[in-house]
C-alpha cells in the first residue's frame, strides 16, 4: 500500500491546525488514516509541533512518503537526520553510539538556536512596547504643555480684562466726583 505522511486540516476558518497522520495516498485529505503521529499548529509563534518521534521514524523507514510541509516539519524535528544517521550505521560508517552523539549535538545546537530566536523576538517586542510608551509619554507631555499654555493665555487675557474693567470703573468713579466738584466750585 502506498502510504503518505501528511497533514489533515482541522479547526475553524482562518484558524486551522493540522494533525500529522499516516494515510493511504488514495484516501481523501481529511478522510481515513492509518495512524496519527502528531500535530502542527501554525497559529502560534513559533509554530507548535508535537510529534511521536519513534513512530515517524518507523514509518519513514518502511517507505512512507512525507508531503513537502511534513518533510519540513520532520527535518526541523530531526527525524530525517536520525534516518540518515541510521543509514550510516547500517553501512558501517560509524557505530550507534556515534550516531546518538551526533544527533544529540545537533539537537542541542538546534535548541540553542530556537531559544535565541525566542529571546530575540521577546526582546524585540519588549523594545517596541517601551518605544510606544515613550512616544505616548512625549505626546502626552506636549499636549499638557499646550493645554497649560492655553490656560496661561486665557488667565492673562482674563487678568487684562479685569484690569481694564477696574481702570474703567476707577475712571468712571473719578469723573462723577469731578463733575460734582465743578458745580460746587462755581
Amino acid at each position: 500500500m502506498a502510504t503518505k505522511i501528511r497533514l489533515q486540516r482541522h479547526g475553524r476558518k482562518n484558524y486551522a491546525f493540522y494533525p500529522i497522520v499516516i494515510a493511504d495516498s488514495r484516501a481523501p485529505r481529511d478522510g481515513k488514516f492509518i495512524e496519527r503521529i502528531g500535530s502542527y499548529n501554525p497559529n502560534t509563534n513559533p509554530a507548535t509541533v508535537t510529534l511521536n518521534f519513534e513512530r515517524a521514524l518507523y514509518w519513514l523507514n518502511v517507505g512512507a512518503q512525507p508531503t513537502d510541509t511534513v518533510r519540513s516539519i520532520l527535518s526541523h524535528e530531526g527525524v530525517l537526520l536520525m534516518k540518515h544517521l541510521q543509514g550510516g550505521v547500517k553501512k558501517g560508517a560509524f557505530d550507534e553510539a556515534e550516531a546518538q552523539r551526533r544527533f544529540e549535538a545537533w539537537k542541542s545546537n538546534r535548541q540553542a538556536t530556537v531559544d535565541a530566536a525566542k529571546a530575540s523576538m521577546a526582546s524585540k517586542k519588549e523594545l517596541e512596547v517601551k518605544q510606544r510608551l515613550e512616544a505616548e509619554t512625549a505626546k502626552n507631555k506636549a499636549k499638557a504643555e499646550e493645554v497649560a499654555k492655553k490656560k496661561a493665555e486665557l488667565a492673562a487675557a482674563k487678568a487684562e480684562a479685569e484690569a481694564a474693567a477696574a481702570a474703567e470703573a476707577a475712571a468712571t468713579e473719578e469723573t462723577p466726583a469731578a463733575e460734582a466738584e465743578a458745580p460746587a466750585a462755581e
